[in-house]
């Protein structure tokens, strides 16, 4: 179950990595447009509209990294006085009963918004916006599709910790 928790954690570093990709190359399009329109007096509709498409690519990937990285908002008031079997037996309750149905849901109702995204080539409506809008969209079901593959490397490393092959407060296995 260590090797499995391994492999899961490989999966979501990968993820994490492209995350904090992407955030420098929001904030280098951000510097870039702040000193276009503030120095030259200019500005890009594309620049601006890429801001948000970033923005929404590090918000779905980095959903399934920060699961990883137990980083989710939680109220800690009890949770933190548990001990890591109950803590473990928490996170994997809460991980079938409402991450998985989740991001299942919205992973397959988000499928057929994107495939009439790609069958119609949208793109902005703005002149000077970007085109190929549909990528965004269907970034939405992948990202929910790395969800579920997350979660479930965060029920096992929960199942091990529960097993007591490690405690909960280790980020991950070394193997």
């Amino acid at each position: 179950m260590l090797k499995l928790e391994h492999f899961f954690n490989k999966f979501a570093d990968l993820i994490g990595t492209l995350t904090a990709f992407t955030m420098v190359l929001m904030i280098l399009n951000v510097f870039y447009d702040v000193i276009t329109r503030y120095l030259f007096r200019t500005n890009s509709i594309a620049m601006q509209e890429m801001e948000w498409h970033l923005f929404s690519v590090i918000i779905l990937l980095g959903m399934a990294y920060t699961l990883k990285e137990d980083g989710h908002v939680r109220v800690d008031i009890i949770y933190d006085r548990l001990s890591d079997k109950k803590k473990a037996i928490i996170n994997m309750f809460g991980s079938i009963v409402f991450i998985l149905p989740i991001a299942i849901l919205v992973g397959l109702s988000s499928i057929g918004n994107a495939q009439d995204a790609y069958m119609s080539m949208e793109q902005s409506g703005n002149p000077g916006g970007l085109p190929y809008r549909w990528i965004v969209k269907a970034l939405i079901p992948l990202a929910f599709l790395m969800l579920i593959i997350t979660t479930i490397g965060f029920f096992i490393k929960n199942l091990n910790v529960y097993n007591g092959l490690h405690s909960n407060d280790e980020k991950g296995v070394t193997l």
